[in-house]
């Protein structure tokens, strides 16, 4: 009794005899209509198809397949755009406060589209949001022109104008929606890919994730703002409501940051574990270079996403280290009087940012780890000695892959995302906060003579007095050191001898 062998099985077969092409490099995703033709040929091996074969795996009849709708799949495997789709809720928050005007009208063909009304939306609602953001920063500048007091007390105005500065983030995400585009159209034709090789779909799973962070997260950000206008300045509804859509902003990018990196982490290692297993089969030097390619694919989309969002998380890097700092000064000179109301603000939102911060740097350096050096892990641990010559070639080719093509994530050649950086950022915060706090501490004298002479100085009389008594003591000790002329009297001198007589 012999067993009719599948038509599947013939094209896997085939596959051995061929030589390899570049297909893996310029794969392009299938129809969606046409997704169940992997089975028929499109892919010519897969371990999902060598394990229905080991289990008398009949394939549908032919006439089912010629009966597919084009414009849907009849496979239940197949799932398109699970990236996508995956982190939609945190893109939906985004689109809704006018980032990331990003067409998407299918798998693979999302563009960005001036012309197009998520653009209009953008840039109306960030004409909007500007004129009110202008109107709040007139305000706040009118306090720090008359502000008066210790010098600790004008950097927390400073602060509340440095929160405005992500509007920013808006315009310089629209130069880089095409590269943002772009990479969620590469994510599509990895996933095609993946389910070629393996046989399954890409089981990310990150969709409930990414849902409670959509809503979570807005509602910790806008109590974290009233809770610091509450404590740090008088409460006005009107004036708070930017710093609200502004620190969402931040916020959300963070979150959208960490589902992309989380993505990538949890490919990497579902890569790995589907490698390990296709290595259990007979004749695996062709399947080893599937999985090269395949991981070469991840890698670049590594690459991808921190080019694509270059010049944004460099800006918000570039603020997050300023409010940081800002924030800790605030908080720590003010730490000599005792805790008080405004410290819980500052402390709020010093601990925000250091988290996102954190975060930001923290799933990037997890990614990358993930991405390439378990992977290495996963190769080294190879038993060679059953595996033919070409197999063993191609681990080794596979080793020199993952050796030659770095997986880090680097914002455009800027620097690298990792946790190298937040301690970096760290260092570099501690001594810019030596200096603020050796310049606290040489403001007291002169706010005390000028107290006993019942001015009112502001925060610039002082820096502008520092400075001139400075300038005077310089002087003055260039006077005594040069030979052969006598130190003259300064005014402060002429003025104690003519009192004293």
């Amino acid at each position: 009794m012999d067993k009719k062998i599948p038509h599947s099985f013939s094209k896997m077969a085939n596959y051995y005899r061929r030589k390899k092409d570049a297909v893996f490099h310029n794969a392009k995703p299938i129809n969606s209509g046409n997704a169940q033709a992997y089975l028929y040929g499109v892919r010519k091996y897969s371990i999902g198809l060598a394990e229905r074969l080991d289990a008398d795996y009949q394939p549908p009849p032919s006439e089912r397949k010629k009966s597919s709708d084009s414009t849907g799949s009849n496979n239940p495997e197949f799932t398109p755009s699970v990236f996508y789709r995956n982190i939609a809720p945190v893109n939906w928050f985004l689109r809704i406060i006018g980032v990331l005007p990003i067409v998407r009208r299918g798998p693979a063909r999302a563009k960005f589209e001036m012309s197009s009304a998520s653009f209009v939306y953008s840039v109306v609602f960030f004409m909007l949001l500007a004129c009110y953001v202008g109107y709040v920063a007139n305000n706040r500048i009118h306090i720090v022109r008359s502000l008066s007091g210790p010098f600790e007390e004008a950097v927390i105005a400073y602060l509340f104008l440095v929160n405005i500065l992500p509007i920013m983030i808006i315009p310089i995400l629209w130069w880089e929606a095409r590269k943002i585009a772009k990479l969620f159209n590469d994510w599509d034709d990895f996933e095609v890919l993946y389910y070629q090789i393996s046989g399954h779909s890409l089981p990310l799973r990150l969709r409930q994730k990414a849902l409670y962070i959509a809503i979570v997260l807005p509602i910790l950000s806008v109590l974290s703002v009233v809770i610091t206008h509450i404590t740090m300045s008088d409460l006005n509804i009107n004036q708070v409501v930017p710093y609200c859509i502004l620190d969402n902003l931040t916020a959300m990018l963070g979150a959208w940051w960490f589902l992309i990196c989380e993505a990538m982490s949890i490919t990497a290692h579902l890569l790995a574990e589907r490698f390990q297993k296709a290595l259990k089969h007979i004749g695996p030097a062709a399947m080893v270079a599937d999985y090269r390619v395949l991981w070469l694919r991840l890698s670049k989309l590594t690459r991808d996403t921190g080019n694509a969002t270059c010049y944004t998380f460099v800006f918000m890097s570039l603020y997050l280290f300023f409010i940081i700092t800002l924030s800790i000064y605030g908080l720590m000179s003010q730490l000599s009087e005792g805790f008080g109301i405004k410290d819980i603000g500052l402390t709020i939102t010093a601990l925000w940012n250091i988290g996102l911060l954190f975060y930001i740097c923290d799933e990037a350096h997890y990614a990358s780890v993930n991405v390439r050096t378990n992977f290495q892990k996963k190769l080294l641990m190879v038993e060679l000695n059953w595996m033919n010559s070409d197999a063993q070639t191609e681990i080794n080719m596979f080793l020199r892959a993952t050796e030659m093509n770095p997986s880090t994530i680097n914002c455009g050649g800027f620097f690298d995302v990792n946790r190298s950086l937040f301690k970096g950022l760290l260092t570099t915060m501690v001594t810019y906060l030596v200096v603020l706090l050796q310049f606290q501490i040489s403001i007291p004298t002169d706010k005390g003579e000028g107290s006993d002479g019942g001015s009112n100085m502001t925060v610039v009389d002082m820096l502008m007095d520092s400075v001139s008594n400075d300038m005077t003591l310089m002087s003055s000790s260039r006077a005594t050191t040069t030979p052969g002329t006598t130190p003259q009297p300064t005014a402060s001198t002429k003025h104690a001898r003519g009192h004293r007589g």
